[in-house]
């Protein structure tokens, strides 16, 4: 063979080596990347080639699938009273993808997850029938809360405290995800552009300044140091408070309450914004951060199994940011979640289960995948007699405080309102937050809530916690504790 046939064949099995290279990256890597890619057309395609499986709410499917006309995309989805669980579904949409629940199990949903499959479907990679998702929520307390707060822009969340289960997740003005899944371009523009944010989930992730509602968290925290003794103990809150290394007095709602060296349960009775704003410089800032990330404050990964936006209490203060934060201003933000879970390990003597809206995921033919009831997490927050004391506390609050618009007869019901500053020196309307518990008497049965209200059509003087969103917490607590 002479030098020139020689370097031909060479240079010919290197082409060929090359291609061959060169098809196995495609086919093994960009392969891959090509196929999981958000924009192939063949995913939308394979996803809505069939019924998806279903959310479920005590017993009955709130999702289900209709069939397309004039479309590549066989079916889509659909939603029964869709605009009342959206907070909890999320949606599934042929153009805009899935959220929520819809997101989180979309393969479960469709058929695709791994459990799903026998070992010739994973060998063929054959789509298995779709499996559910077994939701904690009562469909009672979830309307009662959506019916309370109408068209108030807020949101509100209820927790079985024994079980850590998530009763409800409401969020308003809300929105019908079946409107959307097929790709409805003009009300998917109008659902963004909406100054009031109906695909916000305000119940999971918008976390606000809490107001008062922290209190409790103040409270707990002086209790477990031994700041003071008992929630009868007198307290040195000289009124006014001044600002530590200011002029600024820090004021309280009512000129008139005894606020003076008030007791806990005095101070929360009547919402003493000098009481709790020393009790937080007097404790420092650590130790009111230690005891709000007990509570779940700080947690980067808090999953009920939706992601919620972390509830920050903040660091590295000056004395007088203390003090605000010992109110549940400064740059102390919290979701709903996060105070009904104050609520909740208080309700349950000082232990938090972990709370969880999904109970359990099965297969096609009923058979239980995995069971989150049996998988939660028990922390103690606070000693049982801190949690006593703080429940004793509460009460009066609802009984002869600031929080009577929640009693409930034939239950016993502790609570804590809360009316936070909003926008620059408080221009804007005020949030206004309730939290509480209740225990019916005759049945067993306990709940706890939060509710926060961003806006109404109250006059601005006429926003409060008890005004705006204690009746919500009450009409949810009475749908929870029914027999």
């Amino acid at each position: 063979m002479n030098k020139t046939i020689r370097r031909a064949a060479v240079f010919s099995l290197l082409l060929v080596l090359s291609l061959l290279v060169r098809a196995t990256w495609v086919q093994f890597y960009d392969g891959k990347a090509l196929a999981e890619d958000k924009k192939n057309r063949r995913n939308a395609i394979a996803l809505y080639a069939n019924p998806l499986g279903n959310i479920i709410v005590a017993g009955d499917a709130i999702t289900g699938s209709a069939q397309t006309k004039g479309s590549d995309l066989k079916y889509k989805r659909t939603y029964s009273d869709g605009s009342l669980y959206a907070a909890v579904t999320g949606y599934s949409s042929q153009v805009y993808g899935a959220t929520q629940l819809e997101g989180i199990y979309q393969d479960l949903l469709d058929g695709t997850a791994t459990q799903l499959k026998n070992p010739l479907d994973t060998l063929t990679n054959k789509r298995a029938d779709p499996g559910d998702v077994v939701t904690t929520i009562d469909p009672d307390v979830q309307k009662a809360a959506y019916n309370a707060l109408g068209d108030k822009k807020g949101a509100a969340v209820a927790i079985d405290p024994k079980t850590g289960k998530i009763l409800a997740v409401v969020s308003t003005p809300s929105y019908d995800p079946t409107t959307i899944s097929a790709g409805n371009s003009s009300v998917w523009k109008k659902l963004k552009k909406d100054s009031d944010k109906p695909l916000v989930n305000r119940a999971l992730r918008q976390p606000l300044p809490p107001g008062s509602t922290f209190k409790l968290v103040v409270a707990a925290a002086a209790l477990e140091d031994g700041l003071y003794s008992d929630v009868d103990a007198k307290t040195d809150s000289p009124n006014p408070y001044t600002l530590p290394g200011t002029t600024t007095p820090l004021k309280n709602e009512s000129s008139s309450a005894p606020c003076k060296n008030a007791s806990i349960r005095v101070a929360l009775q009547y919402s003493c914004n000098n009481v709790f704003g020393k009790m937080a410089v007097d404790l420092g800032q650590d130790k009111v951060k230690a005891m709000a990330e007990k509570f779940g404050f700080n947690d980067t990964t808090q999953d009920v199994p939706v992601r919620a936006y972390t509830s920050v209490y903040p660091s590295n203060m000056d004395k007088s940011s203390t003090a605000l934060t010992g109110i549940g201003q400064f740059d102390v933000t919290a979701t709903p979640l996060q105070m009904a879970m104050v609520s909740a390990a208080i309700a349950n003597d000082g232990k938090l289960v972990s709370p969880h809206m999904v109970s359990q995921t099965s297969d096609a033919d009923g058979n239980v995948l995995k069971n989150y009831d049996d998988s939660t997490e028990t922390k103690e927050i606070v000693s049982s007699d801190t949690a006593q004391q703080l429940q004793s506390a509460m009460q009066t609050v609802i009984k002869e405080g600031t929080g009577t618009n929640a009693q409930i007869s034939g239950a016993t019901v502790g609570g804590k309102t809360g009316t936070a500053q909003h926008g620059e020196n408080n221009s804007k309307t005020p949030y206004a937050w309730f939290t509480s518990y209740a225990k019916s008497d005759s049945n067993g049965k306990e709940v706890a809530v939060a509710v926060m209200v961003e806006q109404s059509d109250a006059a601005r003087s006429e926003v409060s916690g008890n005004g705006l969103a204690a009746p919500v917490a009450k009409a949810m607590m009475q749908a929870a504790l029914k027999n």
